[in-house]
């Protein structure tokens, strides 16, 4: 992480309590600590438990929306309140472009229950904790994949698309709690989930060219954007998506 980013006045999350999924790596561990060097008293939630420096872990499969439900629900008791929740859990089942296999529908359904059922189940168990609190933010991680089509893995274009669609619907439906809902949307980001086609040569270089600004993105690359967001910088801001991909998606002929 970046020294000394604290954030003050309107980026400041002095007081907040912040609940972060998928906090153990890449993305998530990335917002997860930027979030408690601007003040937030954040809990993430990983399989693993594992977390950043400052950032209390919680063992929890969001898949599981029975239990990690509860989790939520014994965070805001520990804690006496939840201001924030970040979505950033995700999984990626991916096949041979064009190929359909007999587990083609089975690797669909898991994406969509992790990346899609999952946010959605956390948004409803911290909804009642953000209105006790007297409103909040919601932070959904979705991707460029949310607009745009990409081979071999219909279930990730699917539920990345759909928690786009979601993020705006909750925006409506949550408004008058005073509880603001957001995406955010990574381009190429070097995480485990890439890892193979950073390390491969062709497949590096090709996205690189493609992006616009010449270069793949680190996690902490998306962290600003991020502590934004759910920010009081940001308090009229709602219902939107925020590409934070290098120029990824606006980068024409190239």
């Amino acid at each position: 992480m970046t020294e000394g980013r604290r954030g003050t006045g309107r980026f400041s999350l002095d007081g907040k309590v912040a609940v972060v999924t998928g906090a153990s790596r890449g993305i998530g561990a990335a917002i997860a600590g930027g979030l408690a060097e601007c003040g937030a008293v954040v809990h993430g939630i990983s399989r693993s438990a594992a977390a950043a420096p400052g950032v209390t872990a919680h063992r929890g499969d969001v898949a599981d929306t029975r239990s990690i439900g509860r989790l939520v629900d014994e965070i805001a008791q520990a804690a006496g309140h939840v201001d924030i929740l970040i979505n950033a859990a995700g999984a990626t089942f991916p096949a041979a472009a064009g190929a359909v296999d007999n587990d083609a529908l089975d690797r669909f359904e898991r994406t969509l229950a992790i990346d899609l059922t999952a946010a959605y189940a956390l948004a409803l168990a911290a909804l009642p904790h953000l209105r006790a609190a007297g409103g909040g933010a919601v932070l959904n991680v979705t991707s460029i994949n949310s607009s745009l089509g990409f081979p071999g893995n219909p279930g990730y274009v699917a539920a990345k698309a759909g928690l786009a669609g979601l993020t705006r619907a909750l925006a409506v439906d949550f408004a008058a709690d005073g509880i603001r809902v957001n995406a955010l949307a990574p381009g190429y980001v070097r995480t485990a989930m890439t890892e193979a086609s950073f390390a491969d040569p062709a497949l590096h270089e090709a996205r690189r060219r493609r992006t616009a600004l010449g270069r793949w993105g680190q996690p902490d690359d998306v962290v600003g954007a991020a502590i934004f967001l759910v920010s009081p910088a940001a308090a009229y801001v709602t219902g939107q998506e925020l590409f934070v991909d290098g120029g990824w998606t606006i980068h024409g002929l190239g």
